[in-house]
C-alpha cells in the first residue's frame, strides 16, 4: 500500500507563482543551525571522554590525545566524504536505511533504521538533560527541579518544530554562531599560550588521573579511539533528512555536510592540541572545555560566555533529531513499516506525527531517567555507529554495481571506513555492556520485528482490497437507508431527507424500552410520528437492557440475513454545536451507536452533521 497524495493541479494563469512550499525548506546555512547541532556539541564531550580513558594510564596515557583525536579526525573525513556521497545516491534523504534498502536487503535496512531511531530519541534525551546539568551546575538551587527543567526544555524544543523546520533553524542560527565563535576564539588565543593563564575552576576538585603507566596498551587506544567517537554522531543527520533543503536539494545538502565536517574536524584537532600544550587532565566536577576556557581566556566575563553558550547549544541540540527523524519515519510509513500517518505533511512543510511522537518518547525517557544525564549517556552512541557501518558497507556495494572513474578508490574509502565504524560499535557494545547498552542490544531488534509487523499487517490489507489488481465492474445493489431517532425535530427531517437521497428505502428506528417513563415517550413519539406522516415507517426495537447501539446493530444483522443482496446504509443524525466548549453537553449517542455498528456489521456508516449557527 502507497500514500495516496493528490494530483498536482494546473499551474495558475495569474501572475502570482504557486507556492511550492521552498520557502519553508532549508538553505545551507539553514540546514547547518538545524541538523548539525548534535554533532557541533558534541565537542563538548568528545574531547573529555578521551581524556577520562587515557587517564587510566596517567600522564603517559594522556600524551596519546592528540594522536586519538587526529584518528577520530581522519574518521570523521572518511564519513562526510561517504555521506556526500549518499546524499549524491539518495537525493530523497534516509541515509543508512536508503543505502541498505536498496543494497543490502529489507531486514538489513531496517536495523539500519532502528538503529537511526533509538539514536535519534536518545539524542534527545541526553542533549535536554546535558543542557539542565549545566544550568544546574551554574545554579545549584534548581537541581532537584531538574526533571521539571528538562520537560519544560523539551516542549519549547516541540513547538519551535512544529512551527515548521526554517523556523528552528532561524531560531538556533544565533546560539550556533554564538558557540562555534566562542570555541575559535578559545582555540585561536590558546594557540599563542604556553601556559595556562589560570587554573581557578580546577582547584580543589580531586584528580581523576591513575598512576603513570610506562606503556599504553592498543586495547586501551582502541576504547579512547570508541569513546572519543561520540563525538561523530549527528554527522549522518543531513543526509537523512535530504528533503528538507531547498532546489537543489542534494548540493545544498552536500555543502551543509562538508561545512559540518570542517567547523567540528578544526574544533575537535584545535581543543586536542590545547589539552597536550597545558597538560590537562579530568578532575571531578569540572569539564574538560571549562578546564580550557580557564587556561585559554582566563577566569572572566569570556569563561562564562563560554559555559552558557555550550548550556544553551546541549539543550538545542536536540533539533537535530527533530530534522532528522521525521523524515526517516516519513520513508519508513511509505515503505508500510510504520503508520502511513508519518507520511503526512502539515503547512510548513511539518511532519507533525513524528515530531509529537519524538517528543512523548523523549519526555517518557526524561521520566524513567528522572532527568539523569549519565542514566542516559552508556545508551548513547551505539546507534549510530551501528548506522555509520551499514551505510559505508552499503555504499562500497553502490561502487560495486556503478559505472565510471575513481569507484575502485571509492569503494576503497567506504570498506575503510565501515571497517573503523564497526569496530568502534562492537568496542563502544562491550565496554558499556553492563553500564545499560544491553538494553539497546534487547531494543535494537524488538524495534525491527514491530517494523516487520507493521509491514505484514499492511500486506494483508492490501490482499483483502485487491490492491495491484483491476475491481470488478461497479454495479447498483438495492439499498435501504436506516435513520436512528429518538423524538421529531428539524435534525430528524433533514437526516430523512438526505436519507431519501442515498437509496431507495428509507426506514427510521427507535429503540423502546420497558420503564413506564420510556414507553410513555416512545407512545408521544409514535403519536407524533403519525401526525408529521414523512412517508417512512417507523420500526420500534424492544430491548430490555438500556442499551442503544446492540439492538440497533443487530436489526442490522436481520435486514442482511432477511434480504441478501441489499446494500445497507445507517445514517446518523447529529448536531455540531456553534461553540467547541459545547461538545461536552453532547450526550454521544452517535458514537456509541456507530462503535457497535462497526463492531458487528458490515453496513455503511454516514454520520450526518447538523450545524447549530
Amino acid at each position: 500500500m502507497s500514500v495516496l497524495t493528490a494530483e498536482p493541479g494546473a499551474a495558475p494563469s495569474d501572475e502570482e507563482p504557486p507556492d511550492t512550499g521552498e520557502r519553508h525548506r532549508l538553505t545551507a546555512l539553514t540546514g547547518l543551525a538545524a541538523l548539525s547541532l548534535d554533532a557541533m556539541a558534541s565537542v563538548a564531550y568528545g574531547p573529555e571522554a578521551i581524556v577520562l580513558v587515557l587517564a587510566a594510564a596517567g600522564a603517559h596515557g594522556l600524551g596519546f590525545t592528540l594522536p586519538v583525536t587526529l584518528a577520530i579526525a581522519g574518521l570523521l573525513a572518511v564519513l562526510v566524504a561517504s555521506y556526500r556521497q549518499v546524499i549524491a545516491a539518495f537525493p530523497d534523504g534516509g541515509g543508512s536505511y536508503a543505502v541498505a534498502k536498496k543494497h543490502l536487503g529489507a531486514r538489513t535496512s531496517l536495523v539500519a533504521a532502528a538503529s537511526l531511531v533509538l539514536d535519534y530519541v536518545l539524542n534527545v534525551a541526553v542533549a535536554v538533560t546535558a543542557g539542565v546539568a549545566a544550568l544546574t551546575s551554574a545554579f545549584p538551587a534548581l537541581y532537584d527541579e531538574r526533571l521539571w527543567l528538562c520537560l519544560v526544555v523539551l516542549a519549547l524544543i516541540t513547538a519551535v518544530n512544529l512551527r515548521g523546520i526554517v523556523e528552528s533553524a532561524k531560531a538556533f542560527i544565533v546560539p550556533t554562531v554564538v558557540f562555534v565563535g566562542s570555541i575559535f576564539v578559545l582555540i585561536g588565543v590558546g594557540l599563542f599560550r604556553s601556559e595556562p593563564v589560570s587554573t581557578v575552576t580546577a582547584q580543589g576538585h580531586a584528580s581523576v588521573l591513575a598512576d603513570d603507566a610506562t606503556t599504553v596498551g592498543a586495547l586501551l587506544l582502541l576504547k579512547a579511539f570508541a569513546s572519543g567517537c561520540s563525538a561523530l554522531t549527528g554527522v549522518e543527520a543531513i543526509a537523512n533528512a535530504v528533503p528538507s533543503f531547498r532546489v537543489p536539494r542534494a548540493k545544498r545538502a552536500q555543502r551543509a555536510e562538508v561545512a559540518l565536517g570542517a567547523v567540528l574536524g578544526v574544533m575537535l584537532i584545535g581543543l586536542s592540541v590545547l589539552i597536550s600544550r597545558f597538560h590537562l587532565q579530568q578532575v571531578d566536577g569540572v569539564t574538560v572545555l571549562a578546564q580550557l576556557a580557564d587556561a585559554s581566556l582566563g577566569h572572566n566575563w569570556a569563561f562564562y560566555v563560554i559555559q552558557f553558550a555550550t548550556m544553551i547549544l546541549l539543550a538545542l541540540s536536540a533539533n537535530t533529531s527533530f530534522g532528522g527523524l521525521p523524515v526517516l519515519l516519513k520513508l519508513l510509513a511509505r515503505d508500510n513499516y510504520l503508520p502511513h500517518v508519518f507520511a503526512l505533511k502539515a503547512d510548513r512543510q511539518v511532519h507533525r506525527h513524528g515530531v509529537l511522537a519524538l517528543a512523548l518518547v523523549s519526555a517518557a525517557l526524561l521520566l524513567f531517567s528522572g532527568g539523569d544525564t549519565n542514566t542516559l549517556v552508556p545508551l548513547f552512541a551505539i546507534g549510530v555507529f551501528v548506522g555509520f557501518t551499514i551505510a559505508q558497507v552499503g555504499m562500497v556495494r553502490h561502487w560495486r554495481e556503478e559505472r565510471g572513474p575513481g569507484r575502485r578508490a571509492k569503494a576503497a574509502l567506504n570498506g575503510f571506513g565501515g571497517l573503523l565504524t564497526g569496530v568502534s560499535a562492537a568496542v563502544v557494545t562491550a565496554t558499556k555492556f553492563e553500564e545499560g547498552a544491553w538494553l539497546i542490544v534487547i531494543a535494537l531488534p524488538l524495534l525491527v520485528v514491530a517494523f516487520q509487523t507493521v509491514h505484514r499487517a499492511y500486506i494483508r490489507i492490501g490482499e483483502r482490497l485487491g490492491l495491484g489488481h483491476i475491481p470488478e465492474v461497479p454495479h447498483r445493489d438495492r439499498s435501504v437507508v436506516i435513520v436512528p431517532v429518538s423524538s421529531l425535530s428539524r435534525l430528524t427531517s433533514q437526516a430523512l431527507t438526505a436519507a431519501a437521497s442515498l437509496g431507495e428505502e428509507v426506514r427510521a428506528v427507535t429503540v423502546c424500552y420497558p420503564a413506564p417513563e420510556d414507553r410513555a415517550q416512545l407512545h408521544a413519539l409514535e403519536h407524533d410520528w403519525a401526525e408529521w406522516d414523512p412517508g417512512v415507517p417507523l420500526v420500534k426495537l424492544n430491548s430490555e437492557r438500556r442499551t442503544l447501539g446492540r439492538p440497533i446493530a443487530e436489526y442490522v444483522r436481520d435486514v442482511t440475513v432477511a434480504e441478501p443482496g441489499t446494500q445497507i446504509t445507517v445514517l446518523i443524525p447529529e448536531t455540531e454545536p456553534e461553540r467547541p466548549w459545547q461538545r461536552l453537553l453532547q450526550n454521544q449517542r452517535g458514537a456509541v451507536v456507530a462503535h457497535a455498528l462497526r463492531r458487528d456489521t458490515d453496513a455503511v456508516i454516514c454520520r450526518l452533521r447538523f450545524r447549530l449557527t
